[in-house]
């Protein structure tokens, strides 16, 4: 194994990059090294070298072949961004994923808690008074009976302590980061993924067209923004089976007036989660606009409204009833019965 990680490291410094074939090989390695420097040394290498659609999809491949699955909820959204952005108003896809539940969807999100961002998807659930799924009998019964589960990933996927601790040692975002979203444990067949780059919205598109979706999304919003931007524009790459279509998305494709400057980036978990739980209260602004903007995405991919314009009027309508802030209580309450 740790001839493996040398061999990969040299070619990488050489420029070569790993294929679909050695994959496996080299993922296994990774996962089984102590070695915490060679990791650190493996990833930044491949961080110069650059991230290949081979490799995404190789890598992705294998996790999903070898994950926990939960059976039976494949109809289910996911609303996932790679991390790593050079932005982070909030976690806008949590918050996206609360708006499409109660927008009558079933969404089976895929996340972690956080390994470039000082706030992953699972590290402000917990400041939102909501618990994670850790496992697949949790999650089909959240699925079941909310229409929404938060799928903690190292509770599916066979991960280690030692590339987590690499991965939180380096400032920039890894392979693994683009892997994650495309390895949902309930195979979700609708997905809007955000990417933190530009460059890499085509590889992310064309692995999933690979590893195969129903409908889904990939986008990069401008200022490095790993989801649907309303301030400027949103490169995004529609995926089906029969292609991929490439458009660009800004504010007026949901309805929504543009913002003049971008959100202030949220300096901690707790902040996050109260500009999450203002939004979802009926608080109007640009923090909400995102969050219709992503949400609507996600409605009208998985196939809840005939275009992006009645998406945003479908999830502003579920904030604006009370039946997002309505879900956000239910799910907390079941938490604290529980506790």
């Amino acid at each position: 194994m740790t001839e493996i990680l040398h061999t990969t490291l040299l070619g990488m410094k050489r420029g070569l990059d790993v294929s679909v074939e050695n994959a496996e090989a080299v993922l296994d390695a990774i996962l089984a090294s102590e070695d915490r420097k060679v990791l650190v040394d493996l990833l930044t290498a491949w961080n110069h070298k650059g991230i290949t659609e081979d490799e995404i999809y190789g890598f992705a491949k294998v996790l999903r072949a070898r994950c926990r699955r939960i059976h039976g909820h494949e109809d289910s959204v996911d609303i996932v961004g790679t991390g790593g952005g050079s932005q982070k108003p909030f976690n806008v896809s949590t918050a996206a994923a609360i708006v499409t539940a109660a927008a009558g969807l079933k969404v089976a999100k895929h996340g972690n808690r956080a390994a470039t961002s000082r706030s992953g998807a699972i590290d402000v659930l917990s400041a939102l008074n909501l618990e994670p799924s850790l496992g697949p009998a949790s999650a089909e019964m959240n699925l079941r009976r909310h229409g929404l589960a938060f799928l903690f990933a190292p509770a599916f996927h066979r991960l280690s302590a030692k590339l987590a601790d690499a991965r939180r040692s380096l400032l920039f975002p890894t392979i693994f980061n683009c892997i994650g979203p495309l390895a949902n444990p309930a195979n979700a067949q609708y997905q809007v993924i955000g990417t933190w780059s530009g460059d890499l919205v085509p590889k992310v598109a064309n692995a999933l067209h690979r590893l195969g979706t129903t409908r889904s999304l990939v986008v990069n919003g401008s200022n490095g923004l790993d989801e649907i931007s309303i301030n400027g524009t949103t490169i995004a790459a529609e995926v089906t089976p029969d292609g991929i279509r490439n458009y660009e998305l800004a504010a007026d494709s949901f309805g929504l007036e543009a913002s003049s400057a971008s959100l202030a980036r949220a300096e901690s978990i707790a902040e996050s989660a109260l500009r999450i739980r203002s939004v979802l209260g009926g608080e109007h602004g640009p923090a909400r606009d995102m969050v219709i903007a992503n949400s609507a995405a996600a409605i009208f991919i998985a196939g809840g409204s005939a275009s992006l314009l009645e998406g945003a009027e479908i999830a502003a309508d579920a904030i604006d009833s009370g039946k997002t802030i309505e879900k956000l209580d239910i799910l907390s309450a079941e938490v604290a019965i529980a506790a």
